[in-house]
């Protein structure tokens, strides 16, 4: 059987995209190459002084841990170092960075990502992961990179990928031409092609919530959560619930068995906790790559036009058919 290696892969698809001069080719090798790093200093956890908060916060309000101030550092410098973007936005800080030097004015993408989703959990040993989202710039080539580049749509991203820090680490793409997963070799210290073209079955048995939260949850989700847990035997029903609590975890495993990840608003926030163009837009790219569906309850995620870098959005994301049967309910409730 013979081995892909991602850099192989990557430039084998090259052809998808007849405008580019292997640019995206690049930033994706990058980034493959930041997350080794980053996957070296998780594996460490625990023998290293890695673990822990650093005693600040990001601009989320939330505690910021060593990890992610690591893994956002790793990012930056590995993408700035490649060349390959005028411009990066990240989770961590509070405003976006443009490249001044000459190289990078005539770069032709951004990208944004958060470079340690599930930080929480890290002192625990739990799955984290990094998410990524790539887009062709807006502003003239040889100028400074500025905000309206980076607030575009999800449906504008050229590339979206996120790898997963587990009991393997896996990086999954795509590039708008199907959704292809790699896993690291340690022995040669390569992304190998391991999931190729990706589908999520449009049909599921996990739904994946904080059920802490279902009494703040408008009255379509709470109904949705409690169809399934019903007993059904023709649709499988009950289904089952899993809540990592790591949003790339649960993604991960729901695109890869079917199911549903639901992290809708609540009362006491309405416009939900999770962010829009860090989070929620390149994984509906990649969930609707794979046959499946993500919307924050009333619109598709990836056709919401963003107004600031740190836009929350509700998100309901998943198999196809179990993302239709939650908004069929919410519908109902507004009758």
């Amino acid at each position: 059987m013979s081995i892909v290696t991602l850099s192989e892969f990557i430039m084998e698809r090259q052809a998808d995209f007849p405008y580019a001069s292997g640019d995206l080719s690049r930033l994706l090798a990058d980034i493959g190459i930041a997350s080794k790093i980053i996957n070296h200093k998780v594996n460490k956890a625990g023998l290293q002084d890695i673990l822990g908060a650093v005693g600040t916060t990001n601009i989320q309000g939330e505690t910021q841990m060593k990890l992610d101030v690591f893994a956002d550092n790793a990012l930056i410098n590995a993408i700035k170092w490649g060349g390959q973007v005028c411009g990066i936005g990240s989770e961590e800080n509070d405003r976006y960075f443009a490249f001044d030097s000459e190289v990078h004015r005539k770069s032709k993408y951004v990208i944004l990502f958060d470079p340690l989703d599930g930080s929480s959990n890290i002192d625990v040993n739990v799955s984290i992961g990094t998410i990524f989202s790539i887009f062709r710039r807006k502003s003239s080539i040889g100028d400074l990179a500025n905000v309206n580049d980076f607030l575009q749509s999800g449906a504008e991203q050229v590339a979206a990928g996120y790898v997963i820090y587990g009991s393997s680490t896996m990086l999954v793409y795509t590039t708008g031409h199907g959704v292809n997963g790699f896993t690291l070799e340690p022995s040669i210290g390569e992304f190998c092609l391991s999931h190729e073209n990706m589908q999520i079955p449009a049909d599921g048995k996990i739904f994946s919530v904080n059920e802490g939260n279902l009494y703040a949850c408008s009255s379509g989700v709470r109904e949705y959560i409690d169809w399934c847990k019903q007993t059904d035997k023709k649709s499988g029903r009950p289904y089952s619930g899993r809540y990592i609590g790591s949003l790339v975890a649960d993604f991960h495993r729901n695109l890869i068995k079917g199911g549903i990840y639901l992290y809708p608003g609540t009362k006491s926030s309405p416009q939900g906790k999770l962010r829009l163009m860090y989070e929620a837009n390149p994984l509906a790219f990649i969930v609707e790559q794979a046959g499946g569906s993500a919307t924050d309850g009333q619109q598709r995620i990836m056709d919401i036009k963003p107004k600031d870098l740190h836009q929350r959005t509700p998100l309901i994301i998943g198999s196809k058919n179990m993302v239709g049967k939650v908004l069929e309910l919410i519908a109902a409730e507004n009758i």
